[in-house]
């Protein structure tokens, strides 16, 4: 979710794929909710607990949870600002939650990419109880994920004023910014926190996911090649050993675009590298898998005909899901399994629900969440459950049929632009 989302054309979305088809392999759940025009399912937990948000009917974001068919609202709309979002969630049912707060920043900035200017505070939540997470002498912070012993992974703004940082708005949606800001690991105590460093020569970080064993992944630069949540990326992609030392994990051929986006406990990393320091994210940036066998990024390519991806989740069996851009920057979920990248839009019922644009996150059971279209142009979560359990070593013929994503409303295109920082 934190990379590579880009422009959802409408007259892209009237176009027909034509892809190959092999055997149906999951089950689709609509996640609603019914009544909202936007919901995005962020992460999945290995009990099948699932984050998120949806949009209200007054355009506000509220944090949410899924569970055995249920959403549950868990924003604090009277208690905080309109904007909420739980981002991730673990099998103990704590998670880690963003929220904006009724006061103006006074910078200006816009660090949640709300464009509404209010301060971006990072939560812990748990059982209805939100507990604030500390920072680093600046005014805002935001969260990644929460691991299994529940500390929460982030970017708290320091007091540094840096000329260096972006006056302008980011491609992300977030600025002006005018502070330094480091990545963080909150907990699992209480009040408890440690920061993690920058590559030397870089000044600020970005960290977007931590495994159980606390190795965390994200990226650094300075603060004018950096760019925070929801679109976070930078010059170096960065992993931190547990021991907060942060290590370099090049990148497929560019060197201003590159990002770690999760590490499972294998300490396999995938991510999203540019693959050339003439290319752009909407045309040249390739999702990539990270291995401490290998010591370098293997480039996982596309979806056939699209020129842009990232691998947003990795899961302890080597599963990896994420998003295929075509040129048009029209988004398509995928699947890459024993070396094979597939559209999850040909793993689903001929009479699915929706058209599967993004995959956030894989649990260890196989089971995937992310967001997609319905035919009346809503933009809703998603559930995918393996059917016949999903073999690891399962093949199948493959057929061709085609496949019309639907066109999306005006208002949810808004939403899309307003929330992934789409120009």
């Amino acid at each position: 979710m934190k990379f590579f989302v880009r422009s959802i054309a409408a007259g892209g979305l009237l176009a027909t794929l034509a892809i190959a088809q092999p055997s149906r392999r999951y089950t689709v759940t609509d996640l609603g909710p019914s009544d909202s025009p936007f919901a995005q399912a962020t992460d999945i937990s290995y009990n099948s607990i699932i984050s998120g948000f949806f949009t209200a009917g007054d355009g506000a974001q509220h944090a949410a949870l899924w569970y055995q068919g249920r959403v549950i609202d868990i924003s604090k709309p009277g208690l905080l600002g309109p904007n909420s979002l739980a981002f991730s969630i673990n099998p103990s049912g704590q998670a880690s939650y963003l929220g904006e707060s009724t006061a103006k920043d006074p910078n200006n900035e816009n660090f949640c990419a709300y464009g509404t200017g209010l301060k971006c505070l990072p939560f812990f939540w748990q059982s209805g109880y939100l507990t604030p997470l500390p920072l680093l002498g600046g005014n805002n912070g935001t969260i990644d994920n929460i691991n299994a012993r529940g500390e929460v992974l982030g970017i708290a703004e320091t007091a540094t004023r840096d000329p260096a940082c972006t006056t302008g708005v980011t491609v992300a949606g977030t600025g002006p910014q005018v502070l330094d800001f480091e990545a963080v690991v909150w907990g699992p105590k209480q009040g408890e926190f440690r920061m993690l460093r920058p590559l030397p020569g870089d000044t600020v970080g970005v960290a977007l996911w931590i495994n159980d064993a606390g190795e965390a992944v994200g990226a650094t630069g300075t603060c004018a090649n950096t760019v925070l949540p929801p679109l976070a990326y930078g010059p170096h992609a960065v992993l931190w050993g547990s021991d907060g030392t942060p290590h370099d994990l090049g990148n497929l051929g560019g060197g201003f675009v590159n990002a770690g986006l999760s590490i499972n406990n294998q300490g396999q990393v995938v991510g999203g590298s540019q693959v050339t320091d003439t290319s752009t994210p909407s045309n040249g940036v390739h999702a990539f898998l990270w291995t401490r066998q290998t010591g370098k990024m293997q480039d996982l390519g596309t979806l056939p005909g699209d020129v842009a991806s990232g691998a947003t989740s990795i899961n302890d069996p080597g599963d990896v899901v994420g998003v295929s851009f075509d040129p048009d920057g029209n988004p398509r979920a995928f699947l890459w399994r024993n070396g094979t990248m597939t559209d999850l839009n040909t793993l689903v019922p001929d009479d699915a629900p929706l058209f599967l644009l993004f995959a956030t996150a894989v649990n260890s059971r196989g089971e995937i969440v992310g967001f997609g279209a319905t035919q009346g142009g809503d933009v809703h979560g998603f559930l995918l459950t393996p059917a016949n359990g999903n073999s690891q070593n399962e093949s199948a013929e493959a057929t061709t049929r085609e496949v019309k994503p639907p066109v999306t409303s005006e208002k949810v295109r808004v939403l899309l632009r307003r929330r992934f920082g789409i120009r």
